[in-house]
C-alpha cells in the first residue's frame, strides 16, 4: 500500500489506555480509499456505478460470472468473482433472522453501513458455499443515540458510572484498558431496556485529561447541579440513581485516582463490581451522555481459505470464487483491535492475486483447446 503512497504512523486514538500500539493510515480510510481508487483506474480497472450483483453464475460447478441489474437492464459479467462487499448489518430482515429481536435497538456505526445488505453472502450461500464466524454477533461499539455523525463514540465510561434507564448500575465499567473491554460492555448495554444506558461523571471525572479526545459526539453533555436535577435530565427514577450513586460512592476505596493506567482502585462489596478508577460521585457539576450500540460490522460470514477461495461445505474450494474483508467469518467472540481494515486489505489483495491467476489458467486452457 505504501508503494502507492499511503503513509501510516502511530496516531491519536479515541483510548485514553491502550491495550497495545496502533498503526493508521494518515488521512484513514478516505485516503485509503482515493489512493488505491486512483491507482486502479490508472491500471486499466473498470468501476461500474448503480450496477447491483444478484447471483453467481455457476457453470458445471465452477463460479464464471455475476448476474447483475443496471437502470438499462440485467448485465452478465464473465470471469472469476471476488466477493468484496461487507456484512449485513443494512439489512434488517438478516439481523432479527441472526441477532434476534435486539437488532431494533442497533444500527450501523456510520452512514455507509446502512448500503452493507449482504447480498454477498446471500449469492455465496446460494452457491453452497460455508460459513464461518459468529452470525449471531457484530462488532459493537458505544455511541451516541441523539448523533447522526459517523462513529459517534463515547469511550469516557471508565471514569464514571453505567446505568440503565431504571437508574441502576448494571455492569464493571472499567475492567481493563478501555480498548480492550469496551466492546463487552456494549453488548451489556444493548441488553438494558430500550438499548440505552447513561454515562454518569462528574467534577472529577470531565477534568481527567484529554477526555474529550474520548467523546467524539457533535451533542452535548447533559449537566445538572445535583443528581436529583440529573435523573430529572435524563427521565430516570431520581430515588434509584440516588440510591445508586450512594452506594457507588460507599463502596470506593481511597488511594491515588490514575486515569493514565487501570490503577486496581476496585470498589469492595459492591455487585456489579468496578474494576478501576473507582472514586466517587460527588463534586458537582454532574455530567451524563446517553450510550448505545452501534454496529461496526457482523462477525458472521463466509468461509476462506488462507489462498481467500471461498469453499463449499465439504470444505472444498469453489473454483473461480473469492472473498475478502467483513464478508468473510473470523469473529465469534469479540473483536480483536485493529484487525477489521486490515484483513480486508491483506486478504483483498490475496484474492485479487488469485482471481487473476484463475483467469490466466482459464486463458491458457482455453487457447491449448482450440490449438
Amino acid at each position: 500500500m505504501t508503494t502507492h503512497g499511503l503513509r501510516f504512523e502511530q496516531l491519536p486514538t479515541p483510548f485514553l489506555t491502550t491495550s497495545t500500539t496502533r498503526w493508521a493510515p494518515v488521512g484513514g480510510g478516505l485516503a485509503i480509499v482515493e489512493t488505491l481508487g486512483a491507482a486502479a483506474r490508472e491500471a486499466g480497472v473498470e468501476f461500474r456505478f448503480r450496477t447491483t450483483a444478484r447471483a453467481l453464475v455457476v457453470e458445471d460447478g465452477v463460479v464464471t460470472g455475476v448476474e447483475t441489474t443496471t437502470p438499462d437492464g440485467p448485465v452478465r459479467h464473465r470471469g472469476a468473482v471476488v466477493l468484496a462487499c461487507g456484512g449485513f448489518q443494512g439489512n434488517a430482515e438478516m439481523m432479527a433472522r441472526y441477532t434476534g429481536e435486539r437488532a431494533l435497538t442497533t444500527r450501523p456505526v456510520a452512514r455507509g453501513g446502512n448500503w452493507n445488505k449482504g447480498e454477498g453472502i446471500e449469492m455465496a450461500l446460494a452457491a453452497g458455499a460455508a460459513t464461518a464466524g459468529n452470525f449471531a454477533l457484530f462488532h459493537a461499539e458505544p455511541v451516541d443515540p441523539r448523533s447522526g455523525e459517523p462513529e459517534a463514540a463515547v469511550f469516557c465510561f471508565p471514569y464514571g458510572i453505567l446505568v440503565n434507564a431504571d437508574g441502576e448500575r448494571f455492569v464493571d465499567e472499567a475492567r481493563g484498558p478501555v480498548d480492550a473491554w469496551y466492546e463487552r460492555v456494549t453488548r451489556v448495554i444493548q441488553a438494558q431496556p430500550d438499548g440505552v444506558a447513561y454515562v454518569v461523571l462528574d467534577a472529577r471525572g470531565t477534568a481527567v485529561p484529554n477526555l474529550r479526545s474520548a467523546i467524539r459526539t457533535d451533542q452535548p453533555a447533559i449537566t445538572a447541579a445535583s443528581i436529583a436535577e440529573l435523573a430529572a435530565r435524563l427521565d430516570v427514577p431520581a430515588d434509584r440513581l440516588q440510591a445508586t450513586v450512594d452506594a457507588y460512592n460507599a463502596a470506593c476505596p481511597d488511594g491515588a485516582f490514575d486515569p493514565a493506567v487501570p490503577d486496581g482502585l476496585a470498589t469492595w462489596g459492591l455487585t456489579p463490581a468496578k474494576s478501576n478508577w473507582g472514586t466517587p460521585i460527588a463534586q458537582a457539576p454532574f455530567t451524563a451522555l446517553p450510550i448505545m450500540a452501534a454496529n461496526v460490522f457482523t462477525f458472521g460470514g463466509l468461509k476462506v481459505t488462507p489462498r481467500s477461495e471461498v469453499v463449499d461445505r465439504d470444505g472444498d474450494p469453489i473454483p473461480g470464487l473469492y472473498a475478502a474483508g467483513e464478508l468473510t467469518g473470523l469473529y465469534y467472540s469479540n473483536y480483536t483491535g485493529s484487525t477489521s481494515v486490515l484483513r480486508g486489505a491483506v486478504f483483498g489483495r490475496i484474492a485479487g492475486q488469485q482471481a487473476a491467476s484463475h483467469r490466466r489458467d482459464a486463458e491458457l486452457l482455453a487457447a491449448v483447446g482450440e490449438a
